[in-house]
């Protein structure tokens, strides 16, 4: 766990900058309010007790997820080597690798699960490096090898007789979402984007919940600042941010409830603005680390307990999203600023 929040806190103070929304629509414009939307995210998607537990919230709340995954955890640490990020040495990772061969063969059957159950799955890149300094091409070097490793997870294994048939077409079509490590998203970021035919990116921030910017053919969303705590100071909507403030990011698992009952009291307060009035979608993130005795899985889970089985509700991934936006009128061709 010291691992990957050691490697969250490395750049997470530069990632504040700000998209440029458009303005949201008039409330009931003349026409059925639409349903709103809930987009629950997972950044890294490497823990599999976690897979586990992700998949079974979402079955009992009617809901769907978007898993940002990180393709070194479908690498042993006995292939580190096999992994090279732009500019370092190879076996290079901020958030290590996998064990062994069986912990990547639970993986990848959580993956193929969850695609099945209409997850969705997208790119977090492969090794959690802050690519700020990347240039266009060195971004695209490492979306290539996200699509090498996942691609050739179940032979690289020695698990290619359990590879599902369809395996191939899904990692070629189906991963059309990204989200930078750190949220750390220069403009190289977005050019090899766009290059390598992503339909979205979920790497910027921005001071409200807004609808996502479209601009040369990507879409891009952005995590909400979000109000908090009893002077309700905005926080983006993400546990990493939370656990910084709640507890200086070290771990308090005895003040877990407390701080589970503050992020729900957040999270449902954001949510109960948007679907009381203009109905802007409504972004939360998590990662596969369970902080502070586990208290912003917790809070998630009690809002999408609550609010995804409504029937004016939409807890889905950004893939399906993003689609149910194009039928909003355009309501993602707004000029923005990526």
């Amino acid at each position: 766990m010291l691992r990957y929040l050691m490697a969250f806190s490395l750049a997470l103070a530069a990632t504040t900058a700000l998209a440029e929304a458009p303005a949201p629509a008039s409330n009931g414009a003349g026409r059925d309010r639409p349903k709103q939307i809930l987009l629950v995210s997972f950044d890294g998607a490497h823990d599999n007790r976690l897979w586990a537990r992700s998949r079974e919230i979402a079955k009992r709340a009617n809901a769907h997820f978007t898993y940002f995954l990180s393709c070194t955890t479908l690498i042993p640490r006995a292939r580190a080597g096999d992994y090279k990020a732009p500019g370092m040495k190879a076996g290079r990772s901020n958030i290590g690798f996998a064990t062994d061969v069986e912990e990547v063969a639970v993986r990848l059957d959580h993956i193929w699960n969850a695609k099945t159950e209409g997850h969705e799955i997208a790119s977090h890149t492969c090794g959690h490096i802050d690519g700020k300094g990347w240039t266009t091409a060195e971004w695209q070097t490492e979306f290539k090898t996200f699509d090498r490793v996942l691609l050739n997870a179940w032979k690289d294994n020695g698990l290619a007789d359990r590879e599902p048939k369809d395996w191939a077409d899904f990692v070629k079509n189906d991963i059309t979402g990204f989200r930078a490590p750190y949220l750390s998203a220069p403009d190289s970021l977005f050019q090899a984007e766009r290059e390598h035919g992503f339909r979205y990116d979920a790497s910027v921030v921005t001071h409200d919940p807004a609808l996502p910017v479209t601009k040369g053919g990507l879409a891009g969303f952005g995590l909400p600042l979000i109000p908090e705590g009893p002077k309700e100071r905005r926080i983006i909507a993400m546990d990493y941010n939370l656990f910084i403030r709640h507890s200086a990011g070290i771990d308090h698992p005895s003040k877990g409830d407390e701080f589970a009952g503050r992020s729900y009291e957040a999270f449902r307060q954001a949510f109960d603005r948007q679907y009381r009035g203009d109905r802007i979608p409504l972004q939360i993130g998590l990662h596969f680390v369970e902080m502070n005795g586990g208290a912003y899985w917790a809070a998630m889970e009690r809002l999408v307990a609550e609010v995804c089985p409504l029937p004016d509700v939409a807890c889905v991934t950004y893939a399906q999203a993003l689609a149910m936006l194009e039928d909003r009128d355009g309501s993602t061709t707004a000029p923005g600023a990526m």
